[in-house]
């Protein structure tokens, strides 16, 4: 990784903000996303399968009370938030929860120790945090935006969703405007979602980059060689703390958010409007 002479520091922010890409135009793929998405949903897959077949009905070990923990908060959200009758709801919300908080606690490893690595091993660019990436969090979007689609449908049938399209909330003598509105208020819940989870931690791992830039291109010796670098040291030391503490709540804040908005979207699809 190495550093431009003239800018270190900005070629030290763009190197951490650019993903590995193979390809050009709408067929590139962001392989260190791929790759980090896939790994930790393999991890939150194997994690849960193996807590599953070590269940037992005696005292049970703390990643049985742990997985149990969170079915049981998961489940409970789904019938306080969830209307209708579905037995995908649950599955969908306990996997978005998960697997968005594993993408985003990837925000909390020190951003120089993944990229160092890849870089050791041959590659230019890696990406650590796949939430900090728009196609990441749009893949996810459009996912829950044909689950709406699909859920409307299946609840209200094909007649009963073009009903509601023209005819809600103004009544079918004013369909176009019923249209209108029902269509951007149908894209617009995707979108939001994809923002607001990219928005937040695009901004979270932006500050920790800063944070790191303050001691660039010191080496340890230069680094307590002075009193002035030394008290440099410590606010970066300081200020990466608080930040990384206070970052500890965004991380499943935007999961959690991510995972109530996907079940009342669904909730509100599976819903008549009368």
């Amino acid at each position: 990784m190495s550093a431009d002479a003239e800018n270190p520091v900005t070629d030290y922010i763009a190197h951490h903000l650019t993903n590995f890409e193979v390809g050009e135009g709408f067929w590139a793929l962001h392989l260190d996303t791929l790759f980090t998405s896939f790994v930790l949903g393999a991890l939150f897959v194997g994690i849960f399968w193996f807590a599953a077949s070590r269940v037992t009905t005696g005292v049970p070990g703390p990643l049985q009370n742990f997985v149990e923990m969170v079915l049981e908060f998961i489940d409970n959200l789904v019938k306080e938030s969830f209307h209708g009758k579905s037995d995908l709801v649950a599955p969908l919300a306990l996997t978005i929860f998960v697997w968005v908080f594993l993408m985003n606690f990837m925000d909390l490893v020190p951003i120089d120790w993944l990229p160092t690595l890849a870089y050791a091993l041959g590659f230019d660019y890696f990406k650590v945090v796949p939430t900090t990436n728009m196609n990441a969090t749009f893949g996810l979007s459009i996912g829950v935006f044909l689950l709406i689609i699909i859920y409307s449908i299946r609840f209200k049938g094909g007649l009963g969703y073009l009903k509601e399209l023209f005819g809600h909330p103004f009544g079918l003598w004013l369909f176009p405007f019923n249209f209108a509105l029902n269509v951007i208020e149908t894209i617009a819940k995707p979108i939001s979602l994809s923002l607001r989870l990219f928005g937040n931690l695009y901004a979270a791992e932006l500050i920790f980059v800063l944070l790191a830039t303050m001691t660039l291109g010191y080496t340890a010796p230069e680094l307590f060689s002075s009193a002035g670098s030394i008290a440099m040291l410590l606010g970066q030391i300081a200020l990466t703390t608080a930040w990384a503490i206070f970052h500890i709540l965004v991380v499943p804040l935007q999961a959690f958010i991510f995972m109530i908005l996907t079940i009342i979207y669904l909730s509100m699809a599976s819903e008549e409007h009368h």
